[in-house]
Parts: C-alpha cells; structure tokens; sequence
C-alpha cells in the first residue's frame, strides 16, 4: 500500500498538474497582464495562497505554464523515431509532428504570441527554457547530416533555418486564422484544407533543401 508521504506527494502533483492545465487555460485567453490569479484559484481545487506555495509569485505560475507547453512539443520531437527513414520521409515526419501539435494546441500558440509581446522577458528568467535549444534541433541536425552525406540535400542551410521554416508556417496557420479568414475568406484550419497544407509544408522543405 502507499505511504502517507507517497499519497501526499501524489496529491501535490495532481494540485499542481490542475493549477498549471487552469492558469494554461487563463494566460492563454487573458494574456499575462490580464490574467488574475484569484480566478486561476478559483477554478481549482486550491486558494491564492497554495498557488503562491507552489510557484512563488504571477510571473512565477506564468514561467511554469511556459516551461509546461514548450516541454511538450520537445518531448514529442525527441520521441520520435527517424534515424531508420531516409532523410526525405524523416523531414516530413517531423514537420508533420509539429503541424498536428500546433493545430491541437491553440494555446501553446497563444502564449507563444503573449510571451513575443513581453519581448520573452519571462522566458529569459528560465533556467529551464534556456536548456531547450538543442532537443529543438537535437533531430533535425541528425536528419539534415544524414541527407548531407548521401547528398540528398544541400549544404548551405543549417537545422535553425528549417525549424524556422516549420514554425514559421504552423504558428501562422493557428495565429492568423481569423484575420487571414476575415480578409481572405479562408479557414487555414478548415478540415477539408488539413491534408492538403500538411502536405504543402513537407512539399516546401523537400523541394528548398534538395535543391542544389
């Protein structure tokens, strides 16, 4: 059976989980500015001075809602399993990683958005964002070697270059959705449109990095 101090150990993961899956939620919506930390407590099962417990401070509950959603497309990224494709369809899969994780995860994009508003100020105060420049680019730079050496794809362009290609293209898509359809009158995340841009993001990679 569980100790007490396991069971009490679970109890603050669940509070913690529930603050950060509210306050995500909240910043998302409100901004950092608007965002109140009475009603983030008073959407859980916790009060002001628990959340202050568990994270210090506002900024501090912000930072852990950042450091929460970054974590979780680098985890995706450094699961994923490539080395066993060949360059071209690895590139597609990770690009397509990505296009299924910003389409599912609206909020991510707006704190993304949020957080360029504050000039990243709140990211620079994290130790923990700070050390996830490389699992970024960890399997990009793994596919982009391999596709150098067998000559598949051109020497000029770095792993930086495409993960700002992919994101350029996957945080446009969500972010702009409803200025690009008020003008434009088209939903970037109209289903019947998913395939076919989800394929023109890989199409767009492959073409710019085999040609030589």
């Amino acid at each position: 059976m569980p100790t007490e101090s396991a069971e009490r150990l679970r109890d603050a993961e669940r509070t913690r989980a529930e603050i950060l899956d509210v306050a995500t939620r909240e910043f998302a919506d409100q901004g950092y500015a608007g965002a109140r930390v009475n009603e983030i407590a008073a959407k859980t099962r916790t009060t002001k001075r628990m959340l202050y417990y568990y994270f210090g401070s506002k900024e501090g509950l912000y930072i852990a809602v950042l450091e929460r959603a970054y974590a979780g497309i680098r985890a995706r990224e450094q699961e994923l399993d490539v080395d066993h494709l060949d360059p071209v369809e690895a590139l597609r899969q990770l690009a397509e990683l990505t296009f299924d994780h910003h389409e599912s995860h609206p909020d991510f994009i707006r704190l993304v958005s949020i957080e360029n508003i504050h000039n990243a100020e709140h990211i620079g105060r994290s130790e923990v964002l700070s050390t996830l420049a490389n699992p970024a680019l960890d399997v990009l730079t793994r596919i982009l070697q391999r596709g150098r050496a067998d000559g598949t794809f051109r020497e000029d362009v770095d792993a930086l270059d495409v993960h700002m290609m992919i994101s350029a293209f996957c945080i446009f898509r969500t972010a702009n959705r409803h200025t690009f359809n008020a003008i434009f009158k088209r939903d970037m995340l109209d289903p019947g449109r998913r395939e076919h841009y989800r394929k023109m993001l890989g199409d767009l990679l492959v073409e710019y990095l085999t040609a030589h």
